[in-house]
């Protein structure tokens, strides 16, 4: 079977966050760390190269496929900060209302600075998001 190219790492995530540019990215992704350890209660780690994720779980898709993915997450990606939901945003149990300047692909949230959405919408959003998760796949 086919691993996730994408694997949690033992790197630092401090080493990686105090490397992002420009220092808005970087106090934002700071923010992100925080809500989403308090959110979790788990402690970030470092996916491949840029991607930092908490807690995790396995997932087995009915094709047979299966691995390991971390709950919730984000990446400081050049365009905008990316935040790894489930893998399908259209779940009604999702509510994108009041969170302000976004965009959305089939698993994630984009915007270009925490100040462009509400944190308590989001805080809700990533608490749902995880939810849904364990109930998929517990």
């Amino acid at each position: 079977m086919k691993q996730n190219k994408t694997q949690r790492t033992d790197n630092s995530v401090s080493l990686f966050l105090d490397q992002i540019e420009p220092e808005q990215k970087r106090k934002d992704s700071y923010a992100l760390v925080a809500l989403m350890s308090k959110i979790t209660a788990e402690e970030p780690k470092l996916w491949g190269t840029s991607i930092i994720g908490f807690g995790d779980y396995h997932y087995k898709y009915k094709s047979g496929r299966e691995g390991d993915w971390f709950l919730t997450g984000f990446s400081p990606r050049k365009n905008a900060l990316t935040v790894y939901l489930m893998c399908d945003l259209s779940h009604e149990d999702l509510n994108f209302d009041g969170l302000g300047k976004y965009k959305l692909s089939k698993g994630c949230l984009y915007f270009k600075k925490i100040e462009n959405v509400d944190l308590n919408v989001l805080r809700q959003i990533i608490k749902d998001s995880i939810m849904i998760i364990k109930k998929m796949y517990s």
